[in-house]
């Protein structure tokens, strides 16, 4: 594991921070962000144990990206000291898996102390991926639209008001692709 001592930090750079819980998809997304086009590199991606970053070049822009690992036994721990991870952030990104519907009040609670953690810093754009909607591919019979829209009233409900946001549903099913929910 790299630590976050160790980050080239360089003025340029765009940093941007992955958090939600355990196997929401947040390698993934991270992999699509670094381009990695090969469908095997998403078959069984490693959980993230506490936090992990990577740098790279792309659309000539320099990225670091944090992952940091859903695990409850490490959740706790961001929050003792969230403000690292926060200095020169331009983008949050909360992950919930869309498909987890067993763990949707789990992943709302954890929502809610990641908005309060960053409160006092609301320069940073934040946004909410409804990640796994993949209609052609679902685990969880009991998931449906009207399911998926009870979750996106919940999570409108437990954003603040004037809090400044965006929801997407989001896939890796066709590599990667995001829509925005208004």
């Amino acid at each position: 594991m790299k630590s976050l001592n160790n980050i080239d930090s360089a003025e340029n750079s765009i940093k941007i921070v992955l958090i939600g819980l355990d196997n929401s998809g947040k390698t993934s997304i991270l992999s699509c962000l670094r381009g990695i086009k090969r469908i095997s590199a998403f078959n069984s991606p490693q959980p993230t144990r506490g936090e992990d970053w990577q740098s790279f070049e792309a659309l000539n822009s320099h990225y670091v990206i944090f992952d940091l690992g859903g695990q409850r036994a490490y959740r706790d721990d961001y929050f003792n000291d969230f403000d690292k991870y926060l200095i020169g952030t331009r983008k949050i990104i909360y992950v919930i898996d869309v498909q987890d519907i067993n763990r949707y009040d789990e992943a709302i609670e954890y929502l809610e102390k990641v908005i309060v953690s960053m409160e006092k810093d609301k320069e940073i754009n934040f946004s909410i991926f409804l990640h796994k909607f993949d209609p052609d591919i679902v685990f969880d019979k009991d998931l449906s639209e009207k399911a998926i829209n009870a979750l996106i009233k919940r999570i409108k409900k437990t954003i603040p008001p004037k809090f400044n946001y965006s929801l997407h549903k989001t896939s890796i099913y066709a590599i990667f692709e995001k829509s925005t929910i208004n």
